[in-house]
């Protein structure tokens, strides 16, 4: 057997490459000898000198083959420095790489760009530690500045006030304003030098009030380097697409009763469903589940400029008020929106299950189908609860009732499964016409979001299992378990809390539902649910496959929504390869390209996270900006050394309470029990304690809300009520919140 010292060292020269297989083939151990190394494998994991990702060993910190990465800088000699977009800041400082450029103009970035790379063993420079090459560049960076038109008084020129503090103030030509009023938010492109060579530019667009959804989406998309307008070519390909008219060799599922169930503003309609009892007597008490997505592969076609400009964006971007599609809307709305009455193309699957919610079989179709109806959750609820309109009376019991019936069988498979029952709510903005913010809720989670919910996961799963047999490469969405790491944090937290997680070794998602269902309905629910999530993994696409921990499945691949992921369309075509369902398949050549597209396609879906919550919490913080000095009530979200962050419990709104700022004492940051403990009174305010703050500062542009705490902790468990307030900065402005968030509906996200 090889020491740990000798398994350490192969994976040091092998990061991201090296399996139990590939270190047992290396050191030749076989037969009975691979337990051993599979325990020393785990004992150097627990240890922390190494991670597991991917079915592959790393040591911390170290990166995978292919990443993506940010270009960042120069160093002395000119050459382009970048850093990893993807990393976990608990290893520490991101890596600087020195990056490689090729020949050819997709592989030539420029400083600000993003490029997907691969690490070589290249010796590195003075200011870096690794050296990749460009194997694509995937974002230019954007030639206009976003920022805030400034009108000044007298004879002095505007000028813009940038939204990237890193960018200086520029002027801006009075006669190139576009209607630009002061305030509005603006792009412009420097045209020319003014006097002493100072700059002057030139508004390109104006996109409104600074108060308005769009202009703070626009922000969004600006600094996270979204793609949101499409090539000229991408718009003339979609343009030119024909509908489908005639049946060919598909199959007719146009007599089946699909249906649609999504939000009510819903423009794209990727899946529809219907289930019926089956009448096999070997299958008493099972259902048989239908699921038609639509095909988008018939229209895309691989390395066309739809697909070039699809795979660059890798996913549909969703704002409070509008869209940022990942294909033309002609595309994405129109010809593969599975609408109402209409006849569409799609690749179905017809899903068997008995009564214990086992699928037992499933079979793949490439379909012409018509929607039956378009049905919100909402709508598609209170039908099954009794209330029935005009267009959900004649469907009721031929396929509502039905469908419901099905989801009670699936819903028995889900349970004995045991997937993670995390309970977040999620917070969602309701605009006025205006653009602005109306008022924000929580979205009431319905059977019906479930419902749909189980038949796409059921759906995906299908997808991956044929796959798999017909051996035809595939992305998985695979989610991977908890790091050593996190779950000894999350130890410490539970023995805090007096609650214990089962010791470690093929921990199951049971183990942490176990926890989650000791403290449902009580006050520390929303905490332990908020630090189990913090203890999971990132979901990702990769063509390994290590299985999805948080779904509790050993195989699973996105199919669901072709229209809004790049993963899904690449499903498709899969599936139309391995069964012979048409020439518009997987192209040539795709297994070697699999795994640089998953890494792409992952930090795409995690900026488009990321310009979401930006989005919304931008727009809190200007809808709450001339709410200063109300006081609201809330529960502490996260604790660090320097204060603590509270959500506010009508509206989800964060924010954070300064640790100078409370009260007189010095407080101090226990990780363990995520708390800040007052050095001479003891006082302590915990993650998940219930809080009273009220507002001192929004600043809009950053998306930051700042409160003072009004409330006291507690000591020895004993919440402190004292005659005394909190010292506070002045006599509030304002008074209570008032909203009182309303029950709607919710987009699905599978």
């Amino acid at each position: 057997m090889p020491s740990r010292e000798d398994i350490l060292a192969f994976v040091a020269d092998n990061p991201g490459r090296a399996g139990k297989r590939e270190i047992a083939r290396h050191f030749g151990i076989i037969g009975g000898a691979r337990i051993h190394l599979k325990k020393m494998l785990k004992d150097l994991t627990d240890d922390g000198l190494m991670e597991k990702r991917n079915k592959r060993m790393i040591r911390p910190g170290d990166l995978p083959p292919v990443f993506v990465a940010n270009l960042i800088a120069r160093d002395r000699d000119g050459e382009l420095i970048a850093t990893p977009v993807d990393w976990n800041d608990e290893a520490g400082t991101p890596p600087k790489i020195l990056v490689l450029t090729g020949k050819t103009k997709a592989t030539q970035p420029g400083l600000g760009d993003r490029a997907l790379v691969r690490l070589t063993e290249a010796e590195s420079g003075p200011e870096t530690e690794h050296v990749a090459r460009v194997i694509r560049v995937l974002e230019k960076r954007q030639g206009a500045i976003l920022g805030i038109l400034r009108k000044r008084d007298g004879t002095r020129p505007p000028y813009l006030e940038p939204i990237d503090r890193k960018q200086r103030e520029l002027d801006i030509d009075p006669r190139e304003l576009k209607d630009s009023e002061d305030g509005d938010l603006v792009s412009v492109q420097v045209t020319r030098s003014g006097r002493y060579g100072h700059p002057v530019a030139s508004v390109v667009e104006r996109f409104g009030s600074m108060n308005s959804e769009k202009a703070v989406s626009e922000i969004a998309l600006q600094s996270h380097g979204i793609p949101h307008v499409f090539p000229a070519a991408v718009e003339a390909q979609a343009e030119s697409a024909k509908p489908v008219e005639k049946l060919g060799k598909r199959e007719d599922w146009r007599q089946v009763p699909l249906i649609t169930i999504d939000p009510p503003d819903a423009k794209d309609h990727d899946d529809a469903v219907y289930a019926e009892a089956d009448e096999d007597p070997s299958n008493e008490g099972g259902y048989i589940c239908y699921v038609a997505i639509a095909d988008v592969a018939y229209y895309v076609t691989p390395g066309s400029p739809m697909d070039r400009e699809a795979n660059l964006r890798g996913n549909s971007v969703y704002f409070p008020d509008r869209v940022i599609p990942m294909l033309p809307e002609r595309i994405s709305n129109q010809l593969c929106s599975l609408r109402e009455k209409e006849d569409k193309p799609a690749l179905g699957v017809r899903m068997v299950f008995d009564k214990t919610g086992r699928k037992t079989g499933h079979t793949f179709h490439r379909v012409l189908m018509r929607s039956a109806a378009k049905l919100s959750y909402l709508q598609a609820q209170k039908a099954i609860d009794g209330t029935t309109d005009e267009k959900t009376e004649t469907l009721l019991d031929g396929v509502l009732k039905p469908l419901w019936a099905a989801y009670a069988v699936l819903k028995r498979g889900r349970e004995a499964r045991e997937p993670l029952e995390l309970d977040l709510p999620e917070r969602k903005i309701k605009l006025k016409p205006d653009g602005t913010v109306d008022h924000v809720y929580v979205p009431e989670r319905l059977d019906a979001h479930k419902l749909i919910e189980e038949f796409m996961i059921q759906a995906n799963v299908a997808a991956a299992e044929t796959l798999e047999q017909k051996k035809t490469p595939l992305l998985y969405r695979i989610h991977d378990a908890s790091t050593p790491e996190k779950l000894e944090s999350l130890k410490d937290f539970l023995s805090t809390i007096n609650m214990k997680l089962p010791s470690s070794g093929g921990l199951r998602p049971s183990a942490f539902n176990g926890i989650l269902a000791k403290v449902k309905d009580t006050p520390q629910a929303n905490l332990v649910n908020e630090v189990v999530l913090r203890s999971q993994a990132q979901a990702e696409y990769a063509p390994q496959n290590i299985g999805h921990f948080g779904l509790n499945l050993r195989r699973y691949a996105h199919f669901t929504s072709p229209i809004r992921r790049y993963a899904d369309l690449i499903v498709h075509r899969g599936l139309i390869s391995a069964l012979g369902l048409g020439k518009d398949g997987l192209p040539e050549g795709i297994e070697a390209k699999l795994e640089a597209i998953g890494a792409e396609i992952s930090a795409a879906e995690r900026r488009a996270m990321l310009a979401e919550r930006d989005t919304i919490d931008r727009l809190i913080a200007l809808w709450m900006s001339d709410q200063i000095g109300a006081s609201f009530q809330g529960r502490i979200a996260g604790v660090v050394k320097s204060g603590m962050f509270v959500r506010l419990s009508d509206t989800g709104a964060d924010g954070f309470v300064p640790a100078s700022t409370i009260g007189l004492d010095y407080y101090r940051y226990d990780e363990g029990s995520h708390a800040l403990i007052g050095d001479k009174t003891g006082e302590t305010y915990q993650l998940g304690d219930q809080v009273e703050v009220r507002l001192v500062e929004a600043a809009p542009f950053a998306g930051a809300l700042t409160f003072e705490l009004l409330s006291h902790g507690s000591i020895a468990g004993k919440r402190i009520r004292k005659a005394a307030p909190k010292v506070r900065r002045g006599p509030p402005k304002g008074g209570r919140s008032k909203a009182s968030p309303k029950k709607q509906g919710r987009r699905r996200s599978s």
